[in-house]
């Protein structure tokens, strides 16, 4: 034999198969199990999620319908405030005719009706009313008397009239103000008892450019006064408007901000559900030897805990998910991993006691992440490092170097046969391990042995040894 290293791979035996069977059935139950677990966990959560988010509709839909009863409430309010105002050009309106007022009592009352119509319908007047108040005014006629037997107070009465308009009408009616005084002029000129006639004929002109003038100063000045009521109820929509734009936005923003939440809270819950059993897989992964698998799932669980860490809400949940894609398959690689890992254990355990029965002397092993080696000693000196290890496939193999045996040479003549009895020996060492209960190694085989030869096990109770040439 050769100094290179011998090889021999194993395969299991039928009862130790079963056995494993049974195990791995047991453990893909126990996975299946885990995993209903985790889908029940991850129900309860959503069923949380969902109790919240309705509540939280719920809340949304009770401001809203708050702020329409606010709404409606002061549309109800400007509509009381219409309808008062209406009544009051009612009442002017009535005045107005007592009086005797030139005026289209049915125009007016037509007028009365379809603004009655439109606060009904909910409309808001804004100067309608106003307006309509201006134009009843302007047609109460001066108290004159009509062609009064005192000249005298009839022109008082007119001077009141003009005056009544107040300090603003030269301002607000310019000719209209300039024409009143020219005819009160041309009026006082006729109030002599010799031109009494024509002091009545003017007094319908004075009484009518009086009027006229009264209703411009009342139309300007209600029109300056629709104008500021206007421009301030424009601003205060405008107000309102704004504080409505802003109030939502700030919903808005504090709906975004607690999606945001609700959707990190859910990751990190859903994270919770699978962390432990991913921190199972990643350490023993690495402890037993598959770098790979410890990889896959450490990469996968810091990818969940950045995105959370960086409140990447979207991020979060998407590497949540696929950690829980990959947990299943990773827990049943490492099933199997364990599973082969047992099984060296088990190949380490029978190899121990086979090669301690065979004389022996065993000097301590190592383990090496999935991997085991194993140190031996004989009494002639001889050691035997024996590895055992797993292939690609998961087939057990024994892998031995062997030093101080006088058949083991390091460089070996073609064809010469060489290692008979080392070989021979180890075929024993492998009829000892367990047959169909336990391990059934192959042919043993290394670099540079001859084509179609297998030594023969030594005979059992056979004593042999060797000493240095």
């Amino acid at each position: 034999m050769s100094g290179s290293p011998k090889y021999s791979s194993v395969r299991v035996g039928a009862l130790y198969a079963q056995r494993e069977a049974a195990e791995r059935r047991r453990r893909a139950e126990e996975r299946r199990a885990r995993e209903r677990k985790r889908a029940a966990q991850r129900a309860q959560l959503a069923a949380r999620r969902a109790d919240l988010a309705r509540r939280d509709a719920e809340l949304a839909t009770r401001r809203e319908a708050e702020r329409e009863a606010r709404r409606a409430a002061a549309r109800a309010e400007q509509s009381r405030a219409d309808e008062r105002g209406l009544d009051g050009v009612r009442q002017l309106v009535e005045e107005a005719q007592r009086s005797g007022a030139r005026a289209d009592a049915g125009a007016l009352e037509g007028e009365l009706a379809e603004l009655r119509g439109r606060v009904a319908r909910g409309e808001h007047l804004g100067d309608a009313v106003e307006r309509l108040r201006g134009r009843v005014v302007s047609l109460r006629p001066a108290a004159t008397g009509g062609a009064a037997d005192d000249p005298a107070a009839v022109l008082a009465e007119l001077e009141r009239g003009l005056a009544a308009t107040g300090p603003e009408g030269a301002a607000l009616d310019a000719d209209g103000h300039r024409r009143c005084r020219e005819l009160l002029d041309q009026l006082r000129a006729t109030a002599g008892p010799d031109r009494r006639v024509r002091f009545d004929a003017l007094l319908g002109t004075v009484e009518h450019a009086l009027a006229r003038h009264a209703a411009t100063v009342a139309e300007s000045r209600s029109s300056a006064e629709r104008n500021a009521r206007a421009e301030r109820e424009r601003e205060a929509r405008q107000q309102e408007q704004e504080r409505e734009r802003e109030a939502a936005e700030r919903e808005r923003e504090a709906a975004a901000a607690a999606a945001l939440e609700r959707t990190l809270a859910e990751a990190a819950e859903r994270l919770d559900v699978v962390r432990s059993a991913a921190q199972g897989v990643l350490e023993t992964a690495a402890e037993l030897g598959d770098p790979g698998l410890a990889d896959e799932i450490g990469d996968a669980l810091r990818a969940a805990a950045g995105a959370l860490t960086a409140r990447s809400a979207a991020e979060a949940l998407t590497a949540v998910a696929a950690l829980e894609d990959r947990l299943p398959d990773a827990e049943r690689r490492l099933d199997e991993l364990e599973l082969a890992y047992q099984r060296s254990r088990d190949l380490v355990a029978a190899l121990r006691d086979a090669m301690t029965d065979e004389g022996f002397a065993f000097e301590g092993g190592e383990d090496e992440g999935g991997s085991f080696r194993l140190h031996f000693t004989r009494p002639t000196g001889a050691t035997y490092e024996t590895t055992v290890g797993v292939e690609d496939d998961g087939t057990p193999v024994l892998v031995y170097r062997v030093q101080g045996e006088p058949d083991v040479t390091l460089h070996a003549s073609r064809d010469e046969a060489v290692c008979d009895t080392t070989e021979a020996l180890l075929e024993r060492v492998h009829e000892a391990l367990g047959g169909d209960d336990g391990f059934v190694p192959g042919e043993i085989t290394w670099d540079g042995k001859p084509p179609g030869r297998r030594a023969k096990p030594l005979p059992r109770g056979a004593s042999w040894r060797w000493t240095a040439p």
